[in-house]
């Protein structure tokens, strides 16, 4: 956990607003030895964000998910000089049986001393500012994320300070995933603008597993992560993001993925009782033929969490396949949104697009929105998509409990049920063990 009396100095106070704040202090803590064109690249993108500000809820991508209470708290900001402690329990990242490279990120920052995925051949992994003079991250860096409109990424892109840059090499292989832990530790309030390159070169495979994890007496913090993932031609990528981060935490997390021919892109996102609100954008280019995708979803909320996911998938040359199944269950007062997207480009014949969301509400006061949504423009495809809410079939629990089955039991394997759709198609096992058990534990603290 960072010391008390060092991050007075080490961090930069937000008060007021946020935005109000973010404009005054534009410049006064990013690195001077940058390169010219990210220098560029910074302030082009202030630019953006200066222009579109913070979003509302009288915008439609924002309709469910106000964000004005998290911008206009008192934050404390981290500076480019920033260090990270050791002394900090990984515990709650632990994944039973797993066998990984581990790396380590504290509040955006990597830790070299709590990392364990160091020398290996073929795998390159270190903070990205150490990245900027290479090659890949000229040709990637804010070269797909930056063309969305979300004014979160356009904020991330001229003011992070921290991240974490992975390129695997041509044909490289990995044997065990890469286990990327998130860890908030601050002690006071903070706001984290964290930027992630990930490279898959051609013929290359690799499994990503990113857990995101609060320390004991963190504060409240604000994260906005932008991360860009690259697939190159006929290379493979698992990734996986769990999230499994305590009640101060608050994320959004924006995934930019582009895929090349031939490559394969599944996505794995999970969210649990915890974090207080959470929204991901995952937005995935298939910007070339015979391109695959897969994005799952496994969302169980409790307490007063907010969780809203938003996808999309963008269909931009021939023979290209997704898939997408996202299952939504939500508990006492919680609120889930789900905002599906698949467009067909008119050049994209012979398509095959798949999206489904379902939706289990356990609490009666619990709210789910969804809006599964297609656009296609070419016309030799082949389309469906679909959403269902429904509660929880009584007969069926009576049936259980009149076999001598427990309630609780019950409750825990309708719910196993609803979810197996999803988390039987997790290409890791040791994964969808860990995360039918969050699935259990969370239904206990429900």
């Amino acid at each position: 956990m960072l010391d008390e009396v060092a991050t007075d100095i080490m961090i930069t106070q937000v008060s007021d607003s946020l935005y109000t704040q973010l404009i005054k202090t534009y410049g006064g803590n990013l690195p001077s030895s940058e390169p010219h064109s990210l220098d560029e690249i910074r302030k082009q993108a202030f630019e953006r964000f200066k222009s579109a500000g913070f979003p509302t809820v009288k915008q439609e991508d924002w309709k469910y998910t106000n964000v004005q209470p998290l911008v206009n708290r008192q934050h404390y900001v981290l500076d480019a000089e920033t260090l990270s402690s050791d002394d900090l329990s990984l515990d709650k990242a632990v994944i039973p049986g797993l066998d990984a490279y581990r790396v380590v990120m504290v509040d955006g920052r990597y830790n070299a001393k709590l990392s364990t995925a160091a020398d290996i051949h073929g795998l390159s992994i270190m903070p990205i500012d150490q990245a900027f003079d290479r090659l890949c991250f000229a040709k990637y860096f804010a070269e797909y994320a930056d063309k969305t409109d979300n004014p979160f990424v356009a904020l991330n892109t001229a003011l992070f300070t921290s991240g974490l840059f992975i390129e695997v090499g041509k044909n490289v292989q990995l044997q065990k995933p890469i286990h990327v832990i998130h860890v908030a530790s601050a002690m006071k309030p903070l706001f984290a603008q964290v930027r992630n390159l990930y490279v898959i070169s051609t013929f290359a495979e690799a499994e990503i597993i990113e857990s995101f994890i609060t320390d004991e007496g963190a504060a409240h913090n604000l994260n906005n992560t932008v991360s860009e993932v690259v697939v190159r031609e006929s290379a493979k990528l698992q990734h996986y993001y769990l999230q499994v981060a305590g009640a101060q935490g608050n994320y959004l997390n924006h995934t930019e993925v582009y895929q090349e021919k031939h490559s394969l892109y599944n996505h794995y996102n999970c969210t649990f009782p915890g974090a207080a609100f959470v929204r991901n954008n995952i937005n995935v280019r298939l910007g070339d033929s015979e391109v695959e995708s897969h994005l799952y979803g496994v969302t169980l909320t409790a307490g007063n969490q907010l969780v809203d996911n938003h996808t999309i998938v963008d269909h931009r040359e021939p023979h290209c396949e997704s898939y997408e199944w996202y299952k939504n269950i939500t508990q006492d007062t919680s609120t889930a949104v789900f905002n599906g997207k698949i467009f067909v480009r008119p050049d994209a014949q012979k398509t095959n697009a798949f999206q489904q969301n379902n939706n289990m509400l356990i609490g009666e006061k619990s709210a789910v929105y969804t809006k599964p949504q297609l656009e296609i423009f070419a016309d030799d495809v082949k389309c469906s998509h679909g959403c269902t809410i429904g509660q929880f079939d009584n007969e069926a629990l009576f049936y259980l409990r009149a076999r001598g089955i427990s309630e609780a039991q019950a409750r825990v394997l309708l719910v196993h049920a609803f979810a197996f759709d999803v988390t039987s198609r997790f290409a890791n096992a040791t994964v969808r063990e860990y995360v039918e058990h969050l699935v259990e534990q969370g239904l206990k603290a429900g």
